[in-house]
């Protein structure tokens, strides 16, 4: 299974793959047409409860991740099932606009599709 995580505003490559924007909100100061997405998945974006109370605050990364994969656990199986498929075919490149790349909602995603 190959899963990349990248920023938004990072120039897309060959060796990105499928791209799944994972953000529930629109990034600033990307226009759609320039984003290079094959896709935008914002229900697989925390909820909005979730995402605020964490507040990209380090301290909270590993009850937001533990939160955050239980909401992923009611998320359709579909979905899930078709990014895995991505990723084990023509590799997968989830896209966030967080500043923090190592906490924040694409690298818990990442670490959800890789052990279940």
């Amino acid at each position: 299974m190959n899963i990349q995580l990248k920023r938004i505003f990072e120039t897309a490559s060959r060796e990105d793959g499928y791209r799944v924007l994972v953000d529930g909100m629109w990034p600033r100061g990307i226009a759609k047409r320039d984003a290079a997405l094959d896709e935008w998945r914002k229900d697989l974006a925390p909820s909005r409860e979730l995402r605020q109370w964490f507040g990209h605050d380090r301290q909270r990364w590993a009850e937001f991740r533990k939160a955050y994969h239980s909401e992923l656990d009611e998320a359709d199986r579909e979905t899930l099932a078709n990014l895995r498929q991505h990723a084990s075919q023509e590799g997968l490149t989830l896209l966030f606009a967080a500043r923090d790349v190592e906490c924040n909602n694409a690298v818990a995603l990442k670490e959800y599709l890789e052990k279940r």
